[in-house]
């Protein structure tokens, strides 16, 4: 990214310039920048994929986790199959009613680690057995080899096939440095998990990181000989096999967005992540699940749309620096 363009978008003025004497500070109005710029936002184009997060909770505690999992953090708790299901049974309802916001095609499953979660079987049948393709983001470390869910793995494969894909979090393709960021012997237990889904035969996808000061070209080279290495059946020169996904930071210095960056940056805002997806989760305490903007913001509320997909249809007004450094500027995307 030439972050000459971040400069232009931060100090265009345009005639959505909004004329305020008080000084504001960045990401703090819905509506207006801090400079005093109309704040873009993004319309739903139409949701590709519908992400559940099976909670909080994780067998590791990672350096630098965007949603802060652990082994104690419930903060989101548990989803039950049973209210999965209940927002399956809405995408259909909401289709007959506007199909063009919910052409749905896959469901995703993240975390926490899903396979602490007691329905994850369950809950990927639920949506494999509807026809969509599912996506599930694990560690393949201890939670997953436990043999009631390597069984259940393995009837899921054999019913569906193809139509089930586990994306592993590799942050690094080295040992070391993968272990740097999930702690000691995190990359061999992770390994572990890789081969006897590669055995078994199951469609994978790696996701890794950009922190480590490499290029793409370079990252992705040494991805691609661990994969050889390992004879893991991952492309990673396909940027939607092999994720590298951008840092997170909020105390990150970068530029709000405006209406018209999207002229400036050149890009269109139904490329934007929270066009085509939205995430529901369940608050520790809460009587029912809700439905968020995206699966980086889980715990502003100014993200969170209400309980329904309907309510969750409405435009998101780009007010967070994740919105701009992770979506826009970087490029990332949860779905490649």
């Amino acid at each position: 990214m030439d972050y000459q363009n971040e400069t232009a978008s931060a100090s265009y003025q345009s005639s959505d310039t909004i004329t305020d004497t008080e000084p504001k500070i960045k990401f703090s109005d819905p509506d207006v920048t801090a400079k005093g710029e109309k704040r873009a936002s993004v319309p739903l184009a139409g949701v590709q994929t519908l992400w559940f997060n099976t909670g909080t909770l994780c067998n590791i505690e990672c350096r630098n986790c965007y949603i802060l999992s652990s082994p104690t953090n419930d903060a989101l708790v548990y989803l039950t199959t049973d209210e999965v299901v209940r927002y399956l049974d809405e995408i259909e309802e909401r289709k007959a009613v506007t199909p063009k916001k919910w052409p749905v095609e896959e469901i995703g499953f993240t975390g926490g680690e899903p396979f602490m979660n007691p329905d994850m079987i369950a809950m990927a049948e639920a949506a494999l057995s509807r026809g969509y393709r599912v996506l599930i983001l694990s560690n393949a470390m201890l939670p997953m080899m436990r043999p009631r869910v390597q069984k259940g793995l393995l009837a899921l494969h054999a019913a569906y096939g193809d139509k089930l894909t586990l994306r592993i979090s590799l942050d690094h393709y080295s040992e070391d440095l993968h272990d740097l960021e999930r702690g000691k012997g995190a990359f061999a237990k992770a390994m572990q998990g890789v081969r006897w889904l590669t055995e078994n035969d199951f469609r994978l996808d790696a996701a890794g990181r950009t922190c480590w000061g490499e290029t793409d070209k370079s990252a992705r080279q040494g991805y691609h000989d661990m994969f050889v290495r390992e004879g893991i059946n991952i492309d990673a020169f396909d940027p939607a096999r092999c994720i590298l996904f951008p840092e997170m930071d909020d105390k990150a210095e970068v530029p709000e967005i405006t209406t018209s960056c999207w002229g400036i940056l050149d890009i269109n805002p139904k490329d934007i992540m929270c066009a085509s997806s939205r995430m529901v989760v369940k608050r520790r305490g809460a009587d029912s699940p809700s439905v968020l903007a995206c699966t980086l913001l889980a715990y502003d509320k100014q993200f969170e749309l209400g309980e329904t997909l309907k309510e969750a249809e409405r435009p998101i007004k780009l007010n967070h620096a994740h919105c701009a450094k992770f979506c826009v500027l970087g490029g990332g995307s949860c779905t490649g």
